[in-house]
């Protein structure tokens, strides 16, 4: 049984040292019951009988996969928070980079059309590197260190635990959560961002929001706060409840008034005049400023009108 023994060798190449001989038993004894029943079916077998026996059972890595299944570098528990997590910083480092470069290729008198697309890309790619890397080696850190029977999938749960049905609505889904996370963090970014930097930066700056509107984002953060924490509760039932429903209708009524109060704040924007001069006209982007804000109002308004609703028909 020269090939037998030779087959068993190639599993246990594949296989971790400490599981070899256990499974490399396991296999012998499989082989051999299998060997035995084509025995007693048709006498002596021959050595093309064997290998064709061997052949079905597989090649040898994928019958050590079998026995020992490989650990994905991201536990799969993980896979769906980690996409969105990716793609929501991503796309917050993408409209950071964007406004920043786009400020700089307006205040600046040499920069061309091509310089800024390299500008725009280049430092992209740069910025994307890092938070990818930083992204993926969190999560295989956590993929690491907490076991799968943590994450809600393992042995202990009970069918008695799951919540009653429901309309297809009350679930949410993780997209719609971490739209709103990426949303709300980018306003933290805009509304912070300009104390950290220096009388001197504020002013070589090419468009600012007013001083006025700056405040009012201010005393707005811990609405903006709120709606964080909303999202990660969101995050952690994944199922619409009532009193859910009922603080994001009221989260939303807020935003909305927000926005509709920052609509008829003037002037919105401070600017440059001497830099726009000739290129915008100051009334154009005021007008511009006041639509988007109303077009932004309109998006939380609905969905406090559309969870009012739900919340009526919530059993």
């Amino acid at each position: 049984m020269e090939l037998v023994q030779r087959y068993i060798a190639a599993v246990q190449r594949e296989l971790p040292e400490t599981k070899r001989d256990e499974i490399g038993r396991e296999l012998n004894a499989n082989i051999m019951d299998q060997l035995d029943a084509l025995t007693e079916q048709q006498g002596e077998i021959s050595d093309a009988e064997v290998a064709a026996l061997l052949k079905q059972m597989g090649h040898p890595r994928t019958v050590a996969q079998q026995f020992v299944p490989p650990q994905p570098f991201i536990n799969a528990s993980y896979m769906a928070l980690y996409k969105n997590t990716l793609f929501m910083v991503l796309g917050i480092l993408f409209v950071l980079h964007l406004v920043d470069v786009t400020t700089l290729w307006l205040s600046s008198a040499d920069m061309g059309l091509i310089r800024y697309g390299f500008a725009l890309f280049g430092g992209f790619i740069d910025e994307a590197c890092f938070g990818f890397t930083s992204i993926t080696v969190a999560y295989w850190f956590m993929s690491r260190q907490q076991p799968v029977a943590n994450t809600g999938c393992g042995k202990s749960w009970q069918p008695e635990t799951l919540p009653p049905a429901g309309p297809g609505w009350q679930h949410i889904k993780l997209q719609d959560i971490f739209t709103d996370l990426a949303s709300y963090i980018f306003l933290l970014v805009v509304i912070w961002y300009p104390l950290s930097m220096s009388a001197e930066q504020l002013a070589q700056s090419s468009l600012l929001l007013s001083s006025n509107v700056r405040l009012i984002l201010q005393y707005s953060t811990p609405v903006i706060v709120l709606g964080i924490m909303h999202s990660l509760w969101q995050l952690q039932q994944r199922l619409w409840s009532r009193n859910m429903l009922a603080s994001h209708v009221v989260l939303n009524v807020v935003i909305a008034a927000i926005a509709l109060y920052l609509a008829s704040t003037s002037p919105l924007l401070q600017l440059n005049t001497e830099r726009w001069y000739g290129v915008f006209n100051l009334q154009q982007l005021e007008r511009s400023a006041m639509i988007t804000l109303v077009i932004i109002a309109l998006f939380p308004a609905w969905e406090a009108l559309r969870d009012s609703v739900r919340l009526r028909k919530f059993k």
